[in-house]
């Protein structure tokens, strides 16, 4: 389970998260749903460590990822499809972790094939489209088989074939047990995958409830959000 409690994040005068508590349960897809600036990269970055919190905390099974042992093994994540080095292949960029966290080779092999990724797994990673980039930071997060998973925008940059492949991952992984938070700003793509959602605008927490409890009327999400957030400005300083 990922636990956000009170979390504020400033970067100088400049107020990112503002004051976050929710929880994100194991067995389902939890979307994290917000414009693009409502703090959701922000926070994923401080639950993963790589910020420092202002104050509050973002935990990942009762702890902070500094304090998690095996953290491949327990977490898998995906923050930005480009961090990968562009002179190794897809095969050696994974063969690389997988080496520093005691996992084999096969298991490498698995997951270029799971991804899709098989018949260019020896190209180098700086040729990869943002969608191919995608697929093997998703291969990345998955090299441990984690409980846990975190992936900011995975879509981003896929065709619509590599979208809905995504989508039936990630509800596959929730079905077997797992802890996943998926974040986007496309309303349309969390209606199809999520089953609960967290709904933040400038850094603050909108809606905490199951998908179907906003749709419960037949509308769409899109209409509930608008209704949620009605009298708003969306778009303030968060990242």
């Amino acid at each position: 389970m990922i636990e956000v409690r009170d979390l504020v994040k400033r970067y100088g005068s400049t107020v990112a998260v503002d004051g976050l508590s929710f929880q994100v349960r194991p067995g389902q897809v939890t979307g994290f749903l917000g414009p693009n600036g409502a703090g959701k990269s922000t926070t994923m970055r401080v639950v993963l460590g790589l910020d420092a919190p202002t104050s509050g905390e973002g935990l990942i099974g009762g702890r902070r990822y500094a304090a998690t042992r095996r953290p491949l093994h327990q977490v898998g994540a995906l923050l930005d499809a480009s961090a990968v080095h562009p002179g190794r292949s897809a095969y050696d960029h994974l063969l690389a972790l997988a080496r520093t966290n005691g996992i084999g080779p096969r298991r490498v092999a698995a997951l270029v094939e799971l991804v899709g990724l098989a018949g260019v797994a020896r190209k180098r990673a700086g040729t990869f489209s943002l969608g191919m980039k995608q697929r093997l930071g998703i291969a990345a997060a998955l090299l441990g088989d984690p409980a846990v998973l975190m992936l900011d925008e995975p879509v981003n940059g896929l065709d619509p074939e590599g979208v809905r492949w995504i989508r039936e991952l990630m509800r596959s992984l929730a079905a077997e047990g797992r802890t996943v938070l998926l974040s986007s700003h496309l309303m349309s793509e969390m209606a199809l995958t999520a089953d609960h959602l967290v709904i933040i605008g400038r850094g603050r927490l909108i809606a905490d409830c199951p998908l179907r409890d906003l749709v419960s009327d037949g509308g769409s999400l899109e209409d509930a959000y608008l209704r949620l957030t009605a009298g708003s400005v969306e778009h303030g300083a968060g990242r």
